[in-house]
């Protein structure tokens, strides 16, 4: 029995490392646009790989009177917004450095198979952080997207893994 939990703990372990756990959202405004519900909601979600910064993701909410009335239940409108800035001394940890990023938050957004995402990129010729705010869809994709840039030029940075 102890070896099967040994085992377990090892591999839950491992599987935690290999994994990058997605920043969780904090919703921070939601504004009324009519008078059936439809709203935009503002939420603040912190990059957990890059302490100090943190993004301002906004998109538009459909309400269920607004679903009813149009009869498309299953659609959401993949038009969101992003701002990201330094909100505190930067620490950079273990972050992906290759072209294609790596995913910082992922939400759905409607109930059939639609993410909003937001992927951090690293311009090291320009020694900037981009994020990236789109939508996925599991058919076709989005071309609604948002760009957010925080340079990293001329502040006090820590990289816990050594500049690349």
């Amino acid at each position: 029995m102890r070896r099967r939990l040994v085992s377990f703990a090892c591999a839950s372990a491992v599987l935690a490392g290999v994994l990058s756990v997605p920043a969780v959202a904090e919703v921070v405004g939601e504004v009324g646009v009519d008078w059936i519900g439809n709203d935009i909601i503002v939420e603040a979600v912190a990059d957990p790989a890059v302490k100090g910064v943190t993004c301002h993701v906004t998109y538009f909410d459909r309400s269920m009177i607004d679903r009813l009335k149009n009869g498309n239940w299953f659609e959401d409108p993949s038009n969101s917004a992003i701002s990201c800035n330094q909100t505190g001394p930067i620490e950079i940890g273990d972050i992906e450095l290759d072209k294609g990023g790596e995913e910082v938050f992922r939400q759905g957004r409607s109930l059939i198979f639609k993410d909003l995402l937001v992927k951090r990129i690293y311009d090291k010729a320009n020694d900037t952080l981009i994020y990236l705010a789109h939508s996925r869809r599991v058919v076709e994709g989005s071309a609604k997207m948002a760009v957010s840039a925080v340079p990293l030029y001329g502040q006090q940075v820590t990289w816990t893994k050594g500049k690349p």
